[in-house]
């Protein structure tokens, strides 16, 4: 890729992050530590910066949060996919198309998209159902409607402290999954996963395997509720 600066931990990209909410910003911020440029992509900038009150889950105003980040830059969803190098969507699951359609078809062409999103329904309360399901995955809708973006499924079947450190779990040994149509497309994610500290990572293979680890997140949220804790992870024991 054109204008990428390799260091000592590995390659040194421009980053767009879809998605202000928890995973977002998490991830933003390991991206930003790592040494990346990060933008994050929102609909409407000037609304977002404004907003006071915490969102849904509690965290505080996205522009608090950007105050303790100013490496961090902010920017429509198509002002950060035309700027960037590697695409990382973190929206929800039900606003994913939305949102990419919005960034600009042109904008993101021939770059990777990690999906960590997933088809979570929340209409009928909690825990939520799962509104794409069985033979059909978020990641499939993406890559048939973007047909020239590298889709690739990974970081989906955890909570966001454990996506960018596996130490935030016992000893960092379990497992992270990847799917996608594009083999160097997921090495380039496997080596994006390295930097963050993830060892055992499994390719599942083409992108019609991230059903499976979409549909671990009814299981995912059943432990969240009997461990009263997001920190855990699962492991492939052979």
């Amino acid at each position: 890729m054109m204008g990428l600066v390799t260091t000592k931990r590995g390659v040194v990209m421009n980053i767009a992050v879809f998605g202000t909410g928890m995973v977002g910003r998490a991830l933003s911020a390991k991206l930003v530590e790592l040494g990346h440029a990060v933008t994050i992509g929102t609909r409407d900038v000037e609304a977002l910066l404004a907003r006071k009150e915490s969102d849904g889950m509690g965290n505080p105003p996205f522009a608090v949060w950007q105050a303790e980040n100013t490496a961090v830059q902010v920017g429509t969803f198509a002002e950060a996919a035309a700027g960037s190098e590697l695409l990382v969507n973190a929206t929800s699951g039900q606003a994913t198309l939305t949102v990419l359609k919005s960034a600009g078809e042109k904008n993101l062409n021939g770059k990777v998209l990690l999906d960590i999103a997933n088809p979570l329904d929340f209409s009928q309360g909690m825990p939520p159902t799962l509104s794409i399901v069985n033979t059909d995955s978020l990641a499939e809708q993406i890559q048939q409607a973007f047909p020239e973006l590298k889709v690739v499924k990974t970081l989906n079947t955890m909570s966001a402290p454990v996506m960018i450190d596996p130490q935030a779990v016992g000893d960092g040994d379990h497992t992270v999954f990847v799917s996608g149509n594009d083999a160097a497309a997921k090495e380039e994610t496997a080596v994006l996963l390295r930097s963050f500290g993830w060892e055992q990572i499994v390719d599942l293979g083409d992108i019609t395997t991230a059903r499976g680890t979409e549909m671990l997140l009814p299981i995912w949220l059943r432990l969240y509720g009997a461990l009263q804790t997001p920190l855990f992870n699962f492991k492939v024991v052979q």
